[in-house]
């Protein structure tokens, strides 16, 4: 029979896992920012006042569940910076509210420390695998690996990079679907987790799962919102909207910013000639053409029939200019698909270049600048370049 002081221990650990549980489910519900919650995650995951693991890496599957890849870590990358962060911790009073904190996010999501460490990892994903974290992806319960375990299996790619004596990998899953893991040790401390802690990790991935699933669907939602729907591109409603918060980022960075306008050469002729259905599929074929020549951080947009529009966040109107001339040679390069009677097509396209502070201290003067630069084009013959 249990004594008093075991019921008393039993008593205050539930309610501190009843707390951890609600505080941390709390937050997740009050954003659907997909890095807030891993955050929020992962900080309950590490937090002294939450699970207490020193370090935790959370892994989502890709769409097509061939491959984990890490989203998010968070831990010191020495004990002497465990040491320093836990005295700061400590001296500020800071508890598990105050630490999952968004203004909190970038500091301690460092990508110098532990996310750098992992961060081009990439897991196959198939139940015949024998790696780790294919196995843990497809479990019902906690994979809890001591030393000899790992010993075992020092060749695999997760330890090949990730150096540890102990681990705690736990499933994310909504009901039978697995969609990540959350991998997690002691490295510093080398306290040893409880039965009682990986039921309460469990407890934790389950809401964190759900948690991360509505924001993916919350995400869908969103972009869907702001996709024009024949060529996938950004519509013009979030070009409008981007580049405003484009240029003020711009204005406070000091940081150069260029606009590009692109209008098809005679493609109210095309579709006079072809239809209109054939003149999608050509609005398709260049949106993929825009998306392979630009680069990640620009914004390619549908501004409106058969123009396009990209923002280029910190570029010179130079390095737009030379941009705007690749993307107009590669298109009048192109063979397009025609019909039965026309097997290849060509098209040309008229550019207008413009930049942030050269042409115009407002989005209203940036857009008209790099407008009246592309109708110079189209005056004076078409296929042309033209800047502001």
């Amino acid at each position: 029979m249990e004594n008093i002081e075991q019921l008393q221990h039993k008593l205050e650990r539930a309610q501190r896992d009843f707390s951890i549980l609600y505080e941390i489910s709390h937050a997740m519900r009050t954003t659907l920012e997909l890095n807030h919650i891993l955050y929020i995650i992962l900080t309950g995951v590490t937090s002294h006042t939450g699970l207490g693991f020193n370090r935790a890496i959370l892994f989502l599957a890709n769409d097509t569940l061939t491959l984990l890849e890490p989203k998010m870590a968070i831990g010191p990358r020495s004990g002497e910076h465990a040491q320093e962060i836990w005295k700061h911790i400590a001296a500020s009073n800071q508890q598990l509210e105050d630490l999952i904190e968004k203004d909190n996010l970038a500091q301690n999501t460092d990508p110098a420390s532990l996310f750098k460490l992992v961060k081009d990892l990439r897991i196959p994903l198939e139940p015949n695998e024998h790696n780790v974290l294919s196995e843990a992806f497809y479990q019902d319960k906690a994979q809890h690996l001591f030393k000899e375990d790992i010993q075992k299996r020092s060749t695999d790619i997760l330890f090949q990079t990730f150096k540890t004596d102990e681990l705690v990998i736990v499933p994310l899953k909504i009901k039978d679907k697995a969609i990540g893991l959350i991998v997690a040790d002691n490295i510093y401390t080398q306290r040893r987790p409880s039965e009682d802690d990986l039921r309460m990790f469990m407890v934790l991935a389950n809401q964190a799962a759900l948690a991360i699933e509505n924001s993916r669907l919350y995400e869908m939602t969103r972009q869907k919102s702001h996709t024009d729907p024949i060529t996938g591109l950004w519509n013009h409603g979030f070009f409008q909207h981007k580049l405003s918060s484009l240029i003020e980022e711009s204005r406070q960075s000091k940081q150069p910013l260029s606009l590009i306008i692109i209008d098809i050469d005679n493609f109210k002729m095309f579709n006079d000639t072809f239809g209109h259905q054939k003149g999608d599929q050509i609005l398709i074929e260049i949106a993929h053409l825009l998306n392979d020549t630009t680069r990640e951080v620009d914004y390619v947009c549908r501004y409106g029939g058969e123009e396009f529009s990209i923002i280029l966040p910190q570029t010179t109107k130079q390095a737009a200019l030379m941009m705007a001339e690749r993307i107009r040679q590669r298109i009048e390069e192109q063979t397009f698909k025609g019909d039965e009677k026309h097997q290849g097509l060509q098209l040309t396209v008229s550019i207008g270049v413009a930049s942030l502070g050269d042409d115009g201290t407002t989005k209203e003067d940036l857009i008209d600048a790099a407008d009246q630069a592309m109708y110079k084009a189209k005056r004076s013959g078409k296929n042309q370049t033209c800047i502001a």
